[in-house]
């Protein structure tokens, strides 16, 4: 009995992602507001009741699509950084790169993390998802920023590299939304050398492109 409770865990994992996946699409298609119980359900493929069996409420479901949808955009932020050389600087600059190119930029995920905002400002359980993606994506920003001046020889004062991980947060988001409204405006390596030559300028950096 004990050897199938791991198989019993994963399907229910892979329930609550549907559930999670049927919650995004219902949002991209008609914003928060389509996104009701009977909708998801429908989408899905399952009984309402079984999405209360893994929510305890609609908003809780939502809460909980929202933080699928800004930790999947940090760790698309993070790919493949291990396969680059050990340097701070080039790390840097492959992490900044994903965030401004696709699968990152993308009209869907855009719409739908301008859908959720909405809901921020109001909804205490959004608002403790955002703020917990956000820092994640902040923070690890901020090392990767830190480690590149120590490479640089350069020493920040204090506070300064909190500083510029807030600029280079509020830079990147820009250039994402850019790019996601818009992608048929931007010459294919345009948002990467913009978003390297910004940092550059930003952090005193020579990043590679």
């Amino acid at each position: 009995m004990n050897a199938r409770r791991p198989y019993r865990r994963e399907g229910e994992e892979a329930r609550r992602a549907a559930l999670i996946q049927a919650t995004l699409d219902c949002i991209a298609e008609g914003g928060p507001q389509a996104a009701t119980v009977r909708a998801i359900a429908l989408k899905a493929g399952v009984t309402q009741g079984l999405i209360r069996h893994y929510f305890a409420t609609k908003e809780e479901l939502i809460a909980a699509a929202h933080e699928t949808l800004m930790s999947g955009l940090t760790e698309a932020s993070l790919a493949r950084l291990d396969e680059l050389p050990e340097d701070p600087l080039a790390r840097l600059a492959g992490f900044v790169v994903n965030a401004v190119t696709p699968p990152v930029v993308d009209p869907r995920a855009m719409a739908l993390w301008a859908a959720s905002m909405q809901l921020v400002p109001r909804d205490a359980a959004m608002r403790a998802v955002h703020e917990g993606t956000y820092l994640a994506f902040r923070d690890r920003l901020e090392a990767m920023i830190a480690q590149a001046l120590d490479a640089a020889g350069k020493t920040p004062a204090p506070g300064e590299t909190r500083a510029l991980a807030i600029a280079g947060n509020a830079l990147l988001d820009g250039l994402w939304i850019e790019a996601s409204l818009l992608p048929e405006h931007f010459t294919k390596d345009e948002m990467k050398s913009i978003a390297i030559k910004a940092f550059n300028r930003l952090l005193d950096l020579k990043l590679p492109e």
